[in-house]
């Protein structure tokens, strides 16, 4: 099949079309900056429409990753990429003839900060939805789903908390901070989240390329996990071990924690030009205090699709890992 994957410089998007590649489908990349991927490339963004329509040109099905993806920042530069993006991939994947997109969205499309326990796919609200980057999404995805039709088979995925050996987003940060003792826990720490392992979302993923059709799964979303809830403060723990960081002990009041989130928020809004994140924001916060955990079931019976990696060995490789960098060089 040929396929398009956008925004493959990133993680997911990567090992998805290397996955793709390595099981004999013809993928072309979409992205900013040379993905190294060795495929064919289009260089450029998904908010420039020559762009998209060279790379979309001859496609049989479009995987679209590229997103703004932060926690601050303007809404404006979310918006035009995350929804201004989406739309032009829409409109010129019918202009193309593309058969099938399947839209990679996010859980929280529908979390509006309260928990979320053994939830569906609840449908997308750009209104409940907490920041910009969630509300954006939100709003891209409900955009690509009114795209399906009896030509272009549209579905929406949403991996649920990406991570393995690699990341530098997740992960990386989770270990940067434990290795500076800047890793607080909210509250008690007990609330169940989901996660997904790396490879496990590129199975989803590519499971979903291939049930995405008229005939088949289409006109929906979908959440992925691995299905195995686990306290955050033990999801954290087990991060920082994996690296050999010193592991998360202190633990912060949520409601005072969530008031230093909207200052350090208020604060960095008013530095133009500064790039780094704030140390505390208000989602960050609810993220880590609040139970967010899916039923996995209409996944898995959509998708023919099951994790293959367990938590508990994602663990152990992601250590393989970082033993692996840090060895000593001889």
């Amino acid at each position: 099949m040929k396929i398009l994957v956008t925004g493959a410089s990133g993680l997911l998007g990567g090992a998805t079309a290397r996955a793709l590649a390595e099981r004999g489908d013809q993928v072309t990349v979409l992205q900013r900056r040379p993905s190294g991927l060795g495929l064919r490339e289009v260089l450029g963004t998904v908010t420039d429409p020559d762009t998209v329509r060279r790379a979309v040109r001859g496609q049989q099905a479009v995987l679209h990753l590229a997103a703004k993806v932060n926690v601050t920042g303007a809404e404006a530069d979310y918006r035009r990429v995350n929804v201004d993006g989406t739309r032009t991939v829409v409109e010129e994947c019918r202009a193309a003839g593309v058969e099938r997109l399947i839209n990679v969205s996010s859980p929280s499309v529908a979390h509006s900060g309260s928990s979320l326990v053994g939830a569906g796919a609840e449908p997308a609200d750009p209104v409940r939805a907490r920041g910009p980057y969630a509300r954006t999404k939100a709003e891209a995805e409900l955009l690509a789903l009114a795209a399906d039709s009896p030509s272009l088979a549209v579905l929406a995925i949403r991996p649920h908390i990406v991570w393995g050996p690699g990341d530098t987003q997740l992960v990386g940060r989770i270990v940067a901070r434990a290795r500076r003792g800047r890793l607080p826990l909210f509250g008690p720490a007990t609330a169940l989240v989901d996660t997904t392992y790396l490879t496990n979302a590129v199975d989803a993923l590519t499971a979903a390329v291939d049930r995405c059709t008229v005939d088949g799964v289409h006109g929906e979303a979908l959440v992925v996990s691995n299905g195995e809830p686990r306290p955050i403060g033990e999801f954290l723990s087990s991060i920082a071990r994996a690296a050999g960081a010193p592991l998360p002990t202190r633990h912060l009041p949520v409601r005072p924690a969530l008031w230093a989130g909207a200052a350090a928020e208020t604060l960095w809004s008013l530095r133009p030009g500064d790039a780094a994140d704030p140390p505390l924001t208000r989602f960050l916060v609810e993220q880590l205090s609040t139970a967010h955990w899916f039923d996995q079931r209409r996944t898995r019976e959509a998708l023919g699709w099951r994790p293959a990696v367990q938590l508990d060995h994602g663990f152990a490789e992601l250590a393989r890992w970082y033993a692996a960098v840090h060895r000593p060089r001889r």
